[in-house]
Parts: C-alpha cells; structure tokens; sequence
C-alpha cells in the first residue's frame, strides 16, 4: 500500500510544480566603460532589466522605436518586460554601446 501511496504524492507533487508560475527576475546589465556587460540577455515577459552606470558618463538603454531608459552617471534605471520579441538596443548618446534583449513569452 505504501508503494502507491507513495505514487500518488509524486504525481501531485509533479502536478503542482507543472501549474506553479514562474517567478520574474531582474536581470543586471553593467555598463563600464562604455560597454553594456552581459551584451545579449534571455528572459522572460514579466522580468525586469536593471542597467547599472558604472561610468561617469550619462547613457541610455534604446530601443528604437520603443522604449528609452536615461541612466544617470553612477547610477541605475530599470525597464519592466511587458511583451515577447527580440529587440536591439543602443546609447543615444554612444551609439556603437550597443545591446541585445530576447524575451520569451
């Protein structure tokens, strides 16, 4: 009687791991001397990129025709992944910083 008992707490288990959602994360992107690091990221809609300005310079995270993060010298700006896609992304200001996000839906 155990062995089955057993089984069916594994199935249940199994089950709910499977419904369970996934937690969102927040991706850190360092930006030092003039490079985003890591330059490609993978996540997921829901998760959130954090671009960290390392430098004593003002950039950004562009998107064109989308979405436009200002990061303050020495400091740190955020952006909320609302929608699945594979999307460039540059400095306005330095446009050979450039970066790559893929957001899996």
């Amino acid at each position: 009687m155990l062995p089955v008992r057993a089984a069916i707490l594994t199935l249940l288990l199994g089950a709910a791991a499977v419904a369970a959602p996934s937690q969102a994360e927040t991706i850190e992107v360092t930006i030092d001397r003039l490079v985003y690091t890591p330059a490609e990221i993978a996540a997921k809609v829901g998760d959130e990129v954090e671009w960290i300005n390392k430098d004593a310079l003002v950039h950004t995270a562009t998107v064109k025709g989308g979405a436009d993060v200002l990061l303050p010298a020495k400091k740190s700006g955020s952006l909320l992944l609302q929608e699945p896609g594979s999307f460039d992304y540059i400095c306005r200001y330095h446009p050979n910083m450039k970066g790559h996000i893929t957001v899996q839906p």
